[in-house]
Protein backbone atom coordinates (compact mmCIF):
# COMPACT_ATOMS: atom_id res chain seq x y z
CA UNK A 1 0.00 0.00 0.00
CA UNK A 2 1.49 3.82 -0.87
CA UNK A 3 3.08 5.44 2.01
CA UNK A 4 1.22 8.87 2.12
CA UNK A 5 3.32 11.78 3.34
CA UNK A 6 1.99 14.29 5.97
CA UNK A 7 1.55 17.98 4.84
CA UNK A 8 2.99 21.03 6.92
CA UNK A 9 2.02 24.56 5.65
CA UNK A 10 5.49 27.50 5.54
CA UNK A 11 5.16 30.75 7.01
CA UNK A 12 4.99 31.49 2.72
CA UNK A 13 2.13 29.07 2.43
CA UNK A 14 -0.08 30.65 5.35
CA UNK A 15 0.43 33.97 3.96
CA UNK A 16 -0.51 33.03 0.31
CA UNK A 17 -3.47 31.75 1.93
CA UNK A 18 -4.00 34.69 4.25
CA UNK A 19 -3.42 36.79 0.84
CA UNK A 20 -6.62 34.42 -0.69
CA UNK A 21 -8.94 34.55 2.06
CA UNK A 22 -8.72 38.54 1.97
CA UNK A 23 -9.12 39.10 -1.55
CA UNK A 24 -12.06 36.79 -1.27
CA UNK A 25 -13.39 37.97 1.29
CA UNK A 26 -13.33 41.87 -0.69
CA UNK A 27 -14.89 40.29 -3.17
CA UNK A 28 -17.78 38.97 -1.26
CA UNK A 29 -18.35 42.30 0.50
CA UNK A 30 -18.32 43.68 -2.68
CA UNK A 31 -21.21 41.62 -3.79
CA UNK A 32 -19.12 40.41 -6.60
CA UNK A 33 -20.84 37.25 -5.65
CA UNK A 34 -23.02 34.87 -3.14
CA UNK A 35 -21.13 31.64 -1.18
CA UNK A 36 -22.77 29.22 -2.30
CA UNK A 37 -22.45 25.04 -1.51
CA UNK A 38 -21.05 22.84 -4.16
CA UNK A 39 -19.28 26.06 -6.06
CA UNK A 40 -16.97 24.08 -8.23
CA UNK A 41 -19.97 22.50 -10.03
CA UNK A 42 -22.89 25.48 -9.98
CA UNK A 43 -20.80 28.49 -9.63
CA UNK A 44 -19.96 29.57 -13.03
CA UNK A 45 -18.90 33.36 -13.64
CA UNK A 46 -16.73 34.07 -16.81
CA UNK A 47 -15.85 37.20 -15.15
CA UNK A 48 -15.03 35.62 -12.13
CA UNK A 49 -12.60 33.36 -13.60
CA UNK A 50 -11.32 36.45 -15.74
CA UNK A 51 -10.25 37.86 -12.65
CA UNK A 52 -8.61 34.73 -10.91
CA UNK A 53 -7.15 34.51 -14.27
CA UNK A 54 -5.69 37.88 -14.10
CA UNK A 55 -4.15 36.81 -10.78
CA UNK A 56 -2.51 34.27 -11.75
CA UNK A 57 -4.54 31.51 -9.91
CA UNK A 58 -5.24 29.42 -12.70
CA UNK A 59 -2.34 26.90 -14.23
CA UNK A 60 -0.61 28.47 -11.03
CA UNK A 61 1.62 25.18 -11.15
CA UNK A 62 1.99 25.21 -14.64
CA UNK A 63 5.56 26.21 -16.11
CA UNK A 64 6.14 29.99 -17.42
CA UNK A 65 6.48 29.43 -20.45
CA UNK A 66 2.38 28.59 -20.69
CA UNK A 67 1.50 31.38 -18.47
CA UNK A 68 1.37 29.65 -15.43
CA UNK A 69 3.36 30.37 -12.01
CA UNK A 70 5.47 27.28 -11.02
CA UNK A 71 4.15 27.27 -7.83
CA UNK A 72 3.77 23.70 -6.27
CA UNK A 73 0.79 21.49 -5.64
CA UNK A 74 0.19 22.51 -2.38
CA UNK A 75 0.08 26.44 -2.86
CA UNK A 76 -2.60 25.41 -5.26
CA UNK A 77 -4.48 23.60 -3.12
CA UNK A 78 -4.82 26.25 -0.40
CA UNK A 79 -5.93 28.26 -3.28
CA UNK A 80 -8.63 25.82 -3.70
CA UNK A 81 -9.51 24.87 -0.16
CA UNK A 82 -10.53 28.94 0.11
CA UNK A 83 -12.32 29.15 -2.84
CA UNK A 84 -14.58 26.06 -1.73
CA UNK A 85 -14.61 27.18 1.76
CA UNK A 86 -16.36 30.90 0.16
CA UNK A 87 -18.23 28.94 -1.91
CA UNK A 88 -16.49 31.44 -4.51
CA UNK A 89 -17.97 31.02 -8.68
CA UNK A 90 -14.90 29.03 -9.61
CA UNK A 91 -16.97 26.09 -12.08
CA UNK A 92 -16.71 27.77 -15.15
CA UNK A 93 -12.54 27.00 -15.12
CA UNK A 94 -12.96 24.50 -13.04
CA UNK A 95 -12.15 21.21 -14.76
CA UNK A 96 -9.70 23.00 -17.82
CA UNK A 97 -7.68 24.29 -14.33
CA UNK A 98 -7.67 21.16 -12.52
CA UNK A 99 -7.34 18.44 -15.11
CA UNK A 100 -7.32 19.39 -18.89
CA UNK A 101 -3.97 21.42 -18.26
CA UNK A 102 -2.51 18.73 -16.49
CA UNK A 103 -3.31 16.14 -19.21
CA UNK A 104 -1.71 18.22 -22.04
CA UNK A 105 1.92 18.93 -19.93
CA UNK A 106 1.54 15.27 -19.35
CA UNK A 107 0.65 13.88 -22.22
CA UNK A 108 -0.31 16.78 -25.22
CA UNK A 109 1.49 18.04 -28.05
CA UNK A 110 3.57 21.01 -27.87
CA UNK A 111 1.34 23.22 -30.26
CA UNK A 112 -1.34 21.95 -28.18
CA UNK A 113 0.39 23.41 -25.02
CA UNK A 114 1.21 26.18 -26.83
CA UNK A 115 -1.83 27.03 -28.24
CA UNK A 116 -4.71 26.08 -24.86
CA UNK A 117 -2.66 26.57 -22.11
CA UNK A 118 -2.25 30.28 -22.37
CA UNK A 119 -6.06 30.66 -23.12
CA UNK A 120 -6.99 28.63 -19.76
CA UNK A 121 -4.34 30.70 -17.52
CA UNK A 122 -6.17 33.58 -18.60
CA UNK A 123 -9.70 32.37 -17.66
CA UNK A 124 -10.79 32.62 -20.99
CA UNK A 125 -10.93 28.98 -22.33
CA UNK A 126 -13.40 26.52 -20.64
CA UNK A 127 -13.11 22.38 -20.88
CA UNK A 128 -15.95 19.68 -20.44
CA UNK A 129 -14.72 16.30 -19.78
CA UNK A 130 -16.56 13.78 -21.85
CA UNK A 131 -16.63 10.22 -20.52
CA UNK A 132 -19.88 8.71 -19.14
CA UNK A 133 -22.05 7.16 -21.87
CA UNK A 134 -25.59 6.09 -21.99
CA UNK A 135 -25.56 1.91 -21.73
CA UNK A 136 -21.87 1.85 -20.78
CA UNK A 137 -21.58 1.20 -16.97
CA UNK A 138 -18.63 3.22 -14.96
CA UNK A 139 -15.78 1.55 -16.10
CA UNK A 140 -16.61 2.43 -19.32
CA UNK A 141 -15.39 -0.95 -21.05
CA UNK A 142 -18.64 -0.60 -23.42
CA UNK A 143 -18.20 2.42 -24.55
CA UNK A 144 -19.49 3.06 -28.13
CA UNK A 145 -18.26 6.69 -29.31
CA UNK A 146 -16.54 5.78 -32.38
CA UNK A 147 -13.58 8.08 -34.20
CA UNK A 148 -13.01 6.86 -38.02
CA UNK A 149 -9.30 7.89 -39.48
CA UNK A 150 -9.91 10.18 -42.24
CA UNK A 151 -7.58 11.70 -44.38
CA UNK A 152 -6.43 14.79 -41.91
CA UNK A 153 -8.43 13.79 -39.25
CA UNK A 154 -11.06 11.85 -37.55
CA UNK A 155 -14.74 11.53 -37.83
CA UNK A 156 -16.68 11.16 -34.51
CA UNK A 157 -20.31 9.47 -34.09
CA UNK A 158 -21.73 8.98 -30.90
CA UNK A 159 -23.06 10.56 -27.39
CA UNK A 160 -21.87 11.30 -23.97
CA UNK A 161 -23.94 12.10 -20.98
CA UNK A 162 -23.61 13.90 -17.88
CA UNK A 163 -21.06 15.87 -19.06
CA UNK A 164 -20.59 19.11 -16.41
CA UNK A 165 -20.87 22.64 -17.75
CA UNK A 166 -20.49 21.51 -21.60
CA UNK A 167 -22.86 24.15 -22.68
CA UNK A 168 -20.99 26.98 -21.06
CA UNK A 169 -17.03 25.40 -22.43
CA UNK A 170 -15.55 26.07 -25.75
CA UNK A 171 -14.02 22.64 -26.30
CA UNK A 172 -14.08 18.58 -24.32
CA UNK A 173 -11.86 15.75 -23.80
CA UNK A 174 -13.63 13.10 -25.46
CA UNK A 175 -12.87 9.59 -24.75
CA UNK A 176 -13.67 7.59 -28.41
CA UNK A 177 -13.28 4.57 -29.51
CA UNK A 178 -10.68 4.50 -32.83
CA UNK A 179 -10.72 0.33 -32.86
CA UNK A 180 -12.72 -2.28 -32.99
CA UNK A 181 -13.78 -3.93 -29.47
CA UNK A 182 -12.17 -6.49 -28.49
CA UNK A 183 -13.42 -8.49 -25.64
CA UNK A 184 -10.28 -9.84 -24.27
CA UNK A 185 -8.96 -5.84 -23.74
CA UNK A 186 -11.70 -4.02 -22.83
CA UNK A 187 -9.95 -0.68 -22.46
CA UNK A 188 -8.00 -1.16 -25.49
CA UNK A 189 -8.11 1.01 -28.13
CA UNK A 190 -9.87 4.40 -26.58
CA UNK A 191 -8.06 7.45 -27.59
CA UNK A 192 -8.61 10.92 -26.13
CA UNK A 193 -9.71 14.12 -28.72
CA UNK A 194 -10.06 17.56 -28.19
CA UNK A 195 -13.57 18.23 -29.93
CA UNK A 196 -14.81 21.92 -30.20
CA UNK A 197 -17.96 22.25 -28.94
CA UNK A 198 -18.81 24.61 -31.78
CA UNK A 199 -18.27 22.31 -34.46
CA UNK A 200 -20.66 21.45 -36.40
CA UNK A 201 -23.00 18.04 -36.01
CA UNK A 202 -22.66 18.55 -31.68
CA UNK A 203 -25.01 18.82 -29.97
CA UNK A 204 -26.05 19.90 -26.59
CA UNK A 205 -29.08 19.21 -24.71
CA UNK A 206 -29.05 20.19 -21.30
CA UNK A 207 -30.27 18.40 -18.29
CA UNK A 208 -31.78 20.41 -15.78
CA UNK A 209 -30.83 19.69 -12.20
CA UNK A 210 -32.80 19.13 -8.98
CA UNK A 211 -32.58 23.17 -8.13
CA UNK A 212 -33.94 23.54 -11.34
CA UNK A 213 -30.33 24.62 -12.29
CA UNK A 214 -28.76 23.64 -15.56
CA UNK A 215 -25.24 22.07 -14.94
CA UNK A 216 -24.92 18.28 -16.73
CA UNK A 217 -25.57 17.83 -20.56
CA UNK A 218 -25.88 14.85 -23.04
CA UNK A 219 -24.26 15.43 -26.17
CA UNK A 220 -24.58 14.48 -29.70
CA UNK A 221 -21.89 14.07 -32.81
CA UNK A 222 -22.89 13.45 -35.96
CA UNK A 223 -19.83 13.25 -38.29
CA UNK A 224 -18.00 15.81 -36.12
CA UNK A 225 -14.52 16.22 -38.03
CA UNK A 226 -11.84 16.40 -35.50
CA UNK A 227 -8.54 17.41 -36.74
CA UNK A 228 -5.54 15.15 -36.29
CA UNK A 229 -3.74 17.49 -34.13
CA UNK A 230 -6.65 17.46 -31.56
CA UNK A 231 -4.86 13.91 -30.64
CA UNK A 232 -3.79 13.55 -27.03
CA UNK A 233 -0.98 11.55 -26.34
CA UNK A 234 -1.18 8.16 -28.05
CA UNK A 235 -3.63 6.39 -30.32
CA UNK A 236 -5.12 3.82 -28.14
CA UNK A 237 -3.52 4.46 -24.92
CA UNK A 238 -7.06 6.70 -23.89
CA UNK A 239 -8.10 4.69 -20.97
CA UNK A 240 -4.71 4.72 -19.41
CA UNK A 241 -4.41 8.69 -19.88
CA UNK A 242 -7.84 8.85 -18.45
CA UNK A 243 -7.51 6.97 -15.02
CA UNK A 244 -4.09 9.55 -14.49
CA UNK A 245 -6.29 12.46 -14.95
CA UNK A 246 -9.07 10.38 -12.56
CA UNK A 247 -6.71 10.80 -9.90
CA UNK A 248 -6.74 14.47 -9.90
CA UNK A 249 -10.57 14.63 -9.81
CA UNK A 250 -11.02 12.50 -7.34
CA UNK A 251 -8.43 13.51 -4.85
CA UNK A 252 -9.07 16.93 -4.23
CA UNK A 253 -10.89 19.15 -1.48
CA UNK A 254 -13.53 19.88 -3.72
CA UNK A 255 -14.40 15.85 -2.69
CA UNK A 256 -14.78 17.20 1.03
CA UNK A 257 -16.00 20.69 1.07
CA UNK A 258 -18.97 20.57 -1.23
CA UNK A 259 -21.23 21.79 2.06
CA UNK A 260 -18.12 23.47 3.74
CA UNK A 261 -20.02 27.25 3.90
CA UNK A 262 -23.27 25.05 5.46
CA UNK A 263 -20.86 23.46 8.36
CA UNK A 264 -19.66 27.40 8.58
CA UNK A 265 -23.05 28.69 8.77
CA UNK A 266 -24.15 25.95 11.35
CA UNK A 267 -21.47 27.07 13.72
CA UNK A 268 -22.07 30.47 13.60
CA UNK A 269 -25.93 29.94 13.89
CA UNK A 270 -24.65 27.66 17.01
CA UNK A 271 -22.39 30.45 18.51
CA UNK A 272 -24.86 33.08 18.14
CA UNK A 273 -27.67 30.79 19.84
CA UNK A 274 -24.98 30.24 23.02
CA UNK A 275 -25.70 26.34 21.92
CA UNK A 276 -22.83 24.56 23.56
CA UNK A 277 -24.41 20.69 23.14
CA UNK A 278 -25.10 21.55 19.29
CA UNK A 279 -21.17 23.18 19.19
CA UNK A 280 -20.27 19.79 20.81
CA UNK A 281 -22.11 17.96 17.92
CA UNK A 282 -20.44 20.17 15.47
CA UNK A 283 -17.29 19.43 16.67
CA UNK A 284 -17.39 16.06 14.95
CA UNK A 285 -18.41 17.15 12.19
CA UNK A 286 -15.00 18.84 12.11
CA UNK A 287 -12.83 16.09 13.46
CA UNK A 288 -13.92 14.03 10.35
CA UNK A 289 -13.39 16.73 7.81
CA UNK A 290 -9.45 17.34 9.91
CA UNK A 291 -8.91 13.75 8.27
CA UNK A 292 -10.42 13.21 5.36
CA UNK A 293 -8.53 16.30 4.66
CA UNK A 294 -4.99 15.31 5.89
CA UNK A 295 -5.81 11.99 3.17
CA UNK A 296 -6.45 14.13 0.46
CA UNK A 297 -3.55 16.63 1.14
CA UNK A 298 -1.23 13.54 0.91
CA UNK A 299 -2.55 12.13 -2.39
CA UNK A 300 -1.65 16.31 -3.61
CA UNK A 301 1.53 15.93 -2.40
CA UNK A 302 1.93 12.72 -4.05
CA UNK A 303 0.81 13.92 -7.02
CA UNK A 304 3.35 16.35 -7.08
CA UNK A 305 6.41 14.15 -6.13
CA UNK A 306 5.50 10.78 -6.71
CA UNK A 307 7.49 10.17 -9.30
CA UNK A 308 4.85 8.59 -11.41
CA UNK A 309 3.51 6.30 -8.93
CA UNK A 310 0.16 4.92 -9.03
CA UNK A 311 -1.99 6.85 -6.79
CA UNK A 312 -5.60 5.70 -7.84
CA UNK A 313 -6.21 4.09 -4.73
CA UNK A 314 -5.85 6.75 -2.46
CA UNK A 315 -7.39 8.80 -4.69
CA UNK A 316 -10.52 6.38 -4.55
CA UNK A 317 -10.73 6.45 -1.23
CA UNK A 318 -10.72 10.20 -1.00
CA UNK A 319 -13.86 10.45 -3.20
CA UNK A 320 -15.76 7.57 -1.73
CA UNK A 321 -15.28 8.59 2.28
CA UNK A 322 -15.20 12.07 1.09
CA UNK A 323 -18.30 12.30 -1.07
CA UNK A 324 -19.80 9.87 1.49
CA UNK A 325 -18.71 12.91 4.33
CA UNK A 326 -20.36 16.24 2.40
CA UNK A 327 -23.89 14.11 1.76
CA UNK A 328 -24.05 13.31 5.82
CA UNK A 329 -24.32 17.32 6.35
CA UNK A 330 -27.22 18.62 5.69
CA UNK A 331 -28.42 15.69 7.61
CA UNK A 332 -26.76 16.17 10.84
CA UNK A 333 -27.07 20.13 10.05
CA UNK A 334 -30.98 19.42 10.08
CA UNK A 335 -30.82 17.65 13.79
CA UNK A 336 -29.25 20.67 15.42
CA UNK A 337 -30.87 23.85 13.93
CA UNK A 338 -34.10 24.72 13.27
CA UNK A 339 -34.23 25.74 9.32
CA UNK A 340 -36.48 26.17 6.60
CA UNK A 341 -34.94 25.37 3.22
CA UNK A 342 -36.01 27.03 0.55
CA UNK A 343 -33.56 28.45 -2.68
CA UNK A 344 -34.58 32.01 -2.50
CA UNK A 345 -34.86 32.11 1.67
CA UNK A 346 -33.68 35.47 3.47
CA UNK A 347 -31.95 33.70 5.87
CA UNK A 348 -28.60 32.20 4.53
CA UNK A 349 -28.70 28.68 6.39
CA UNK A 350 -31.95 28.40 4.95
CA UNK A 351 -30.68 28.64 1.59
CA UNK A 352 -27.08 26.96 2.42
CA UNK A 353 -29.42 23.67 3.49
CA UNK A 354 -31.32 23.75 0.33
CA UNK A 355 -28.48 23.86 -1.62
CA UNK A 356 -26.99 21.09 0.19
CA UNK A 357 -30.26 19.11 0.50
CA UNK A 358 -30.45 19.39 -3.62
CA UNK A 359 -26.87 18.46 -4.68
CA UNK A 360 -26.41 16.12 -1.79
CA UNK A 361 -27.63 13.35 -4.07
CA UNK A 362 -25.11 13.55 -6.86
CA UNK A 363 -21.96 13.68 -4.75
CA UNK A 364 -21.85 10.06 -4.12
CA UNK A 365 -22.54 9.19 -8.34
CA UNK A 366 -20.51 12.00 -10.40
CA UNK A 367 -16.48 11.22 -10.92
CA UNK A 368 -17.21 7.45 -10.19
CA UNK A 369 -19.71 5.71 -7.86
CA UNK A 370 -19.00 4.84 -4.28
CA UNK A 371 -19.52 1.05 -5.18
CA UNK A 372 -17.09 1.64 -8.52
CA UNK A 373 -14.94 2.90 -6.06
CA UNK A 374 -15.38 0.60 -3.30
CA UNK A 375 -13.97 -1.97 -6.14
CA UNK A 376 -11.02 0.02 -7.49
CA UNK A 377 -9.66 0.07 -3.55
CA UNK A 378 -10.46 -3.75 -3.09
CA UNK A 379 -8.84 -4.90 -6.39
CA UNK A 380 -6.11 -2.73 -5.80
CA UNK A 381 -5.36 -4.00 -2.93
CA UNK A 382 -5.60 -7.36 -3.47
CA UNK A 383 -3.12 -7.11 -6.49
CA UNK A 384 -0.92 -5.48 -3.78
Amino acid sequence: MIQLPTVEFSDEQEQFRLEVRNFLQEELDKGTFETKCDSWLSGDDSNFSKLIGQKGWIGMTWPKKYGGQERNTIDRYILTEEFLAFGAPVAAHWFADRQTGPLLLRYGTEEQREYFLPKIVQGECYFAIGLSEPNSGSDLASLSTRAEKVEGGWIVNGQKIWASNAHLSHYMVTLVRTSPFDGTNKHGGLSQLIIDLNADGVTIVPIKFLTGEHHYNEIFFENVFVPENMLVGELGNGWAQGLAELAFERSGPERILSTFPLINELIQELKAQNNTEGLKQASKIVARLWSLRNLSLGVAKLLETGDGKDVSIPAALVKALGTKFEQSVPEIARLLVQTYPHLEAERKIDRLMAQSILHAPGFTIRGGTTEVLYGVVAKGVVVQ
